[in-house]
Parts: structure tokens; sequence; C-alpha cells
């Protein structure tokens, strides 16, 4: 039997996985540096997550080698960190490694003096020598005997990084005037410049979805009518929909493709792209009617519904790439593995339907000669039905059947590893999503979803002062939330509220975002820190750019004008003002890079309209009313209902001014408001749809 380290009592499933290391690890905490300062010893801290497969490359080679464990031992004490459960750690030494080495990423190697400033940072070490990179078994003696025999020249080093570093966070642009039009447009270009006309996405390999661009250029496109925006959006989402990036079989995206195609993938499968990705697509739905793009959202989200759901409610972090060792492993196929899957016939339908190939359809340096093949749409089904002689309707039909029969041979394979962690940010993605296709799709399966993991963050991520908690594992919730969590969360109730509308959703959504305003504002330069005062690190960063996810600030933005127009607080847009002014220098100086923000910024320059619908709740025409808001992309938008068969309806207290919005005539009424300027009521669709159309 293995002896454990103290990472087995851990809820991580990230930690866990290192518990029968015979590296001594321990989690971040006061007992790891005690240990450090009572025996002078550098602490050396790894910081990853379990979808990360360089950081199981890592594990394996040495951190479960017991000649590289002794020499870790011998020389640190070792503090392991799951990137995910503290971003906050991750965002810090983050921005040391950058800051040293000029690049970054996971895993992330830091060492440091026992009262933690650090002094060397890496991403991944081989574990020996390695094309002249030298690996762990000869940097940790090097390190080791540093600090023995050098040590003022590692103080000086790592007072010289604090001070970098300190510098850094601190610095702040003055604030200027409002961010303009032209930023959009400036933005849209640097886009256009970088877009890939063969194969959708922006620039080469690799190619990240970053659906939160492909967001912002769809509101370009609807306030310019610049074509060329939507046939960005489009190229790109066709392309990844029919890429290897996406699963053919059991629907939902991996993280991203290393080739400029969009064929091999990093096979991991994050829950904040699922989100995202379902939300791009369901808005180049409602902007262009291309019901490919609908099934797709679908697709992604029923995948997270069966394989990502916890039973209390929450929403899992993340799948591995990994399965037995090998990336990839569950999701390749082979020509004889589909011939034993299928009859004949279909096994050359699926050859020339997913692109398929006896000698494998990608080249993978890791196992040169191998024979496999990553399912991707390798022609349309009309080439299918004419090579085939079949209609496309018989196509269609069959293809459901393969994949059917594939996903259960597939799902006889050992799967990869899930990992279980509830995290309150990503959650909140995920219910913007669902509840955001509810709207789009009219599928009440992902509202009934959507509200129950509302429910689930908000009752059990909660301290007992109610003060909102990052992480839920294995029963229990822990770790003060982060302004993403706050961010995103309340972007999932805004959500929330407009499909179901619930006015306690948007009640708690006004509480969390003051919240988020005490524990996070910026009151002296403006904008929002990721983490709150007195936490265990030296510095408060303060998050603008829009990376894999849209940032904290980005999402607060666009919450705050939101909810501004949903309950007519204007001491709401006032702080989005003021966030906007507070980050503009360093959004004016690359567009591209802060494309959520932009999104904000669109909102902001207006016109925004908000849309009232009055009426009895299960009404006919009330839902007539609702569908021709629904029906259309309407990103500058907010939506309320204010029911007319309740005396004192409760989102009259949440939006006081819907109070005298009431039906004509017992037929529902539409009261739609833009440019601070109000129509007179309507009660028909087409007039309705006029309105929208000005709008």
């Amino acid at each position: 039997m293995k002896t454990l380290n103290r990472l087995a009592a851990e809820t991580s499933p990230y930690l866990r996985q290192h518990a029968e290391n015979p590296v001594d690890w321990y989690p971040w905490g006061d007992e790891a540096f005690a240990r450090a300062r009572a025996e002078d010893k550098p602490v050396f801290l790894s910081i990853g997550y379990s979808a990360c497969h360089w950081c199981h490359v890592m594990e394996r080679e040495s951190f479960a080698d017991p000649e590289a464990a002794v020499l870790l031992n011998r020389a640190f004490v070792c503090v392991k960190v799951d990137r995910e459960e503290r971003p906050d750690i991750d965002q810090h030494f983050m921005a040391v490694c950058q800051a040293l080495t000029g690049s970054g990423g996971w895993p992330l190697t830091i060492v440091m003096t026992p009262d933690g400033q650090p002094f060397f940072a890496a991403t991944y070490i081989p574990k020996d020598r390695r094309f002249g990179r030298p690996g762990l078994t000869e940097l940790v003696p090097r390190l080791g005997e540093a600090w023995a025999t050098r040590r003022d020249e590692v103080l000086r080093a790592a007072a010289s990084i604090r001070t970098i570093i300190a510098d850094a966070a601190g610095r702040q642009e003055p604030a200027q005037e409002q961010l303009q039009e032209d930023i959009l447009q400036l933005a849209a270009d640097e886009f256009e410049a970088d877009f890939d006309e063969e194969h959708g996405g922006f620039g080469g390999a690799p190619k990240f979805p970053s659906p939160h661009n492909l967001m912002f250029l769809l509101r370009f496109a609807k306030r310019t009518g610049n074509a060329r925006s939507l046939h960005m959006v489009e190229g790109t989402l066709e392309a990844m929909r029919r890429g290897g990036i996406r699963d053919h079989l059991g629907g939902g995206f991996h993280r991203y493709a290393t080739d400029s195609r969009w064929l091999v993938p990093h096979f991991e499968k994050m829950l904040y792209d699922q989100a995202l990705l379902a939300m791009a697509y369901l808005e180049a739905y409602q902007a262009t009617g291309r019901v490919e793009f609908a099934r797709t959202a679908q697709e992604t989200l029923d995948y997270v519904l069966r394989d990502m759901s916890s039973a209390e409610g929450g929403f899992y972090a993340a799948e591995d790439a990994d399965s037995e060792g090998e990336e990839g492993k569950f999701y390749l196929w082979t020509m004889d593995e589909i011939s034993r899957a299928l009859s004949p016939a279909d096994a050359d339908l699926a050859a020339r339907a997913f692109g398929l190939k006896p000698e494998g359809n990608f080249q993978d340096p890791l196992h040169p000669g191998g024979r496999e093949n990553i399912l991707h749409e390798g022609a349309e089904v009309s080439s299918l039905a004419s090579e085939f002689r079949l209609t496309n309707d018989q196509v269609e039909r069959r293809l459901v059947d393969v994949r059917r029969r594939l996903f259960d041979v597939r799902a006889e394979r050992t799967r990869p590893l899930r990992d279980t962690k509830v995290l309150a940010d990503w959650n909140g993605l995920m219910i913007a999503a669902l509840a955001r296709a509810t709207v789009a799709t009219g599928e009440s399966r992902f509202l009934a979803t959507a509200k129950r993991a509302g429910d689930f963050i908000r009752h059990e991520m909660r301290d007992p002062g109610g003060r909102l908690l990052h992480v839920w594992a294995e029963g229990r919730a822990k770790v003060p939330a982060f302004l993403d969590d706050y961010a995103f969360l309340v972007w999932g109730l805004i959500e929330l509220y407009e499909a179901d509308f619930g006015a306690d959703y948007l009640s708690d959504a006004v509480d969390f975002t003051e919240t988020a305003l005490d524990l996070f504002r910026d009151a002296s330069n403006g904008g929002f820190f990721s983490t709150a005062a007195g936490t265990d690190l030296p510095l408060r960063h303060k998050e603008v750019y829009d990376g894999a996810a849209p940032s904290g600030n980005s999402v607060m933005l666009l919450n705050l004008l939101r909810l501004s127009r949903l309950t007519g607080r204007t001491d709401l847009e006032t702080e989005a003002d003021t966030l906007s002014r507070a980050l503009g220098r360093a959004v004016s100086a690359q567009p591209r890079a802060h494309a959520f923000f932009l999104c904000g910024v669109d909102y902001a320059l207006g016109p925004s309209s908000e849309i009232v619908i009055a009426g009895r709740k299960e009404a006919a025409d009330t839902a007539a009313l609702l569908q021709a808001v629904r029906s259309r992309f309407l990103p500058s938008a907010v939506t309320l209902f204010r029911p007319t068969d309740e005396e004192a309806p409760a989102i009259t207290k949440v939006a006081p001014f819907t109070t005298a919005m009431k039906d004509i005539g017992g037929r529902a009424a539409a009261y739609v408001c833009s440019r601070g300027t109000c129509s007179r009521p309507v009660t028909s669709v087409g007039e309705l749809e006029r309105l929208l159309g000005k709008a």
C-alpha cells in the first residue's frame, strides 16, 4: 500500500492526484511556510489544474519519481496549488513568471524564500536535461546551492522581483474621457487584419475559441451593418463546428486546436468553454437564423447536462485530456475500430462523413506511425447523399444512428478523469448559457437546470455571513469568492431573470453587485481588484485583459449597465461610467485584447432599450409578445415582465418604474423605451416588431 502525503485530505481532485507522490507536498497555507522558516528552506511551489496535459506529464516524470522526490524534499518545502481553486495565487505568481521569463503557462513552477518572496520561475520542467534545457534533477541542486552559499544574491533578486511586480500592480493610467465608437472600429479592424479566411478564427496555430471575441463582432455587425464582421463570426463558428475541436459524438468542445484547421485539439474540456461557446452560437443563431448554430449550442449544453452535472445541482469544472496515460485516447478511432462497431456500409459512410483514413488523419509527434483518427465533419450531407445515392434525410438519419452506436462503443472505454469541484464563477457562466438557450430556443430542460444551479450557488456556496464562496467540493464550500465569482454569477442571474422572470433572481443580482462594489472596487483609481482586501498575498491585482474567458472587470461593466436599465437605478450606470473611464487607456492601447469590455462599451454608447411586457403569465397574447422579442438578436436590450394578474407583483419592488405598466383593455401590452424616450404601449406583435426595428 502506498504512503499518502498531506494532499490526500484535500477536496480538490487535482491535489489528490498527487496524494501518492513521494514528494512531501503541503497544500498552500501557514503550516508549509512555518516549516520553511523553521528549517530555513526555500519553498517550491507548483501550480496546475486537473485538465492540464503537461501538468500530468510533469507529475509522471518528476513528482512520482523517487529520485526527483528525494532532491525536492531535501532542498525545499514543497507546496501544491490547484489554480482553479485559488486563482488569486495563480494570478500573482503568473505575473512573477511573466516578469522573469517573458511568458507563462501551466504547470507553473516558482521557488521562493521562506517568507514567500519568489526568486525563480518556470513552467514545465523535464526531469532530465532535454535539447539543451536543464532538467529538474539539475536545477534543484543548483537552486539549493544558491540558497546555501549565495544567499545575499538570491535575496537581492527576490527584492528586485518584488519591486517589479509591485510597480506593475500599482501602475494606474490616469482616467480618460469616455471611450467612443472609434474604439469599436479599431478592434474590428484588428480582427479583420488577423482573420484566417480559409480556416476561420484568427492568426495561426494554436487557435483558441475565444467566443467573447465573436460576441463583440456580432455586436459590431449589429451596430454598423458591417457584413464582414458577421462573415468572420459565421466562418469561425462554422469551422469550429465542423472541426475536431468539437466532440462529434458526445457534444461539447475541447479547449483549443493545436493546428490552424481546428482539427487537432488539446482534448481537455473546460466548463467555461462550453458556456461561452454555447452563448456565442446562440447569439449567432438569433442574428442569422442558422439552425445548425442553435443545434450546436444545444448539443454542447446537453453534454454538460449529461456529463458535467452534480447531483446537488452545480456543474463540474472540467474533464481531463488524458485517459490510460495518453492524451486524447478516449476520443480517437482507428478504421479497424470503426469497422468493428458498424456494418460495412455504415463504416464507409462514417469514414467519409468524419474524414477518417486507414493511415490516420493527423500527425502525432508523440506517437509516430499511429493510425488514429480525430472525428470531424469531412463532407457535407448533400455530397454524401450524392456519393451514396441517398436523400439528404436518409443520410442524416443514418448518421444519427452511426453517432449513437459509436457513442455507445466509446462509453465502454476508460473515461478521462473528471474534476468534480464546483466553481462559482464558471457555474455563473453556465447558468447564463442555459438561460440564454431557453430564451433563444424555448427548451424548458435548460431553464430547469439553470434554476437548479442558480439555487445551489445562492444557497449552498455562502459563508455564515452570506458572503459568496468560490469552490464547493465533497459537501462543503470554501475559499472566499473573488471578483470573477460575483461578476459571472450576476451575469447568470440576469440571464436567468430574463428567461424565467423570477424577481428574486434580479434582486439577488443587485445584492451581489453591491457586495462586489464593497469588496473589490478600487476607490482611489477606479476599476475592480480581483481579490478582496486582507488576503494572504502581498498584492491585489486588477485584471482587464479578456483571455480564455472575459475578465471580471469586463463582465462588471456590462452587468452594471444592464442592471441599471433593468432596475432604473442610475447610480449603477454612474459606476459603469467610472469603470470605463478608469480602464479606458488600457483598452485603447490594445482594443482587440479587451473584446468583452468593448461589448459593454457598445452597450453604453447605445442605443439601448428597455422592453416591458405587461400581461397575464400564461396567456397566449403575453407569450406572443415575448416571442417577438426573444426571436431577435437584441444585445443592447433588457426585457422585463410585469404580471397583471397579481395585485402587487415582486418585480415592482426591484424595478419600481414597472408599477404603472398595465395591460390594455385586457390584452397584453409591450412598453418599449429607448434613448430615454418611451413609445406608446402596443398590443400586437406587428406593432412591437416595428418598435424593435426602430430601437
